[in-house]
């Protein structure tokens, strides 16, 4: 509780008190009341930016849990590399954002990045793109990079749900003459909701607040197609160094999130119970 109230509550609270001041980091802190807040309603930039994190998180989530879903079921099935690859899907995630970024943005080069080549060697030139530089493209990367990092930590808590259905059930699935397929959506989907709502949650709640990789990859650019309301809140922050109006973007992300994750849990959870 200690740990708590130190490092969660009385960090909240004085953001909460700091998104009604002019902060500037250092001097005097002027109350300005609700002028920080009324900005944010009325600008269509911010509007725009919570657009790309829901339009990202949206895209991360639906691709990387139906990925990390198709890998747990196939790995399920083959045992003798399952701990083999798991460990190597698992991997990504565990690796830096600053790595991962700098690494997909040198695939993504227009000039000698590892996509461009690999089209060119196929003789696809005519889909080389500038991939990062293109407003209809660039937003798809980074969801590709992210994609790429976590569908290992997805498969690895859907693995786990696959773990935990019991070896009568498939059984008895298998004595009625229930085809792989069959099996897997009638009997384990089902009793995967569980795993399915820790994954939606928690990928939905991580992907919202991205910032690391449309920083280091685009830095919001090109046109602010990559532009997050994480990144806006970064660069009022420690780019113009409006602490006040910084801290009530972050009020205003937090309450998105837990409104959403709110109501999707709660669905979620419905759905387990009639399961």
């Amino acid at each position: 509780m200690i740990v708590m109230v130190v490092f969660f509550l009385y960090p909240i609270f004085l953001s909460i008190q700091m998104s009604f001041t002019d902060f500037k980091g250092v001097g005097v802190a002027n109350d300005v009341g609700f002028k920080n807040y009324e900005r944010i309603f009325s600008r269509d930039r911010y509007f725009d930016a919570l657009g790309v994190s829901f339009s990202f998180s949206f895209i991360v989530v639906t691709v990387q849990n139906l990925l990390g879903l198709f890998f747990a079921a196939v790995l399920y099935r083959l045992p003798a590399i399952r701990n083999f690859s798991r460990a190597a899907l698992f991997t990504p995630s565990m690796m830096s954002f600053v790595v991962v970024g700098y690494v997909w943005q040198f695939i993504y080069s227009p000039f000698n990045g590892g996509l461009n080549a690999i089209l060119s060697t196929l003789g696809l030139e005519m889909l080389q793109r500038p991939w990062l530089n293109d407003p209809s493209t660039a937003l798809f990367a980074i969801t590709a990079a992210h994609i790429w990092m976590f569908t290992g930590y997805s498969c690895a808590i859907f693995l786990a749900g696959f773990a935990n259905i019991s070896k009568d059930i498939q059984e008895a699935g298998r004595l009625d003459g229930a085809s792989s397929w069959q099996r897997f959506r009638f009997l384990e989907l089902p009793l995967l909701a569980p795993s399915i709502t820790i994954n939606i949650v928690l990928a939905t709640i991580g992907t919202l607040k991205t910032f690391e990789l449309p920083f280091i990859m685009t830095g919001g650019g090109p046109a602010g197609a990559t532009r997050t309301l994480s990144l806006e809140i970064m660069n009022n922050l420690f780019g113009q160094y409006k602490f006040g109006f910084a801290s009530s973007l972050s009020i205003v992300m937090s309450v998105v999130i837990v409104t959403v994750v709110f109501f999707m849990n709660r669905f979620l959870r419905a759905r387990e119970n009639n399961v």
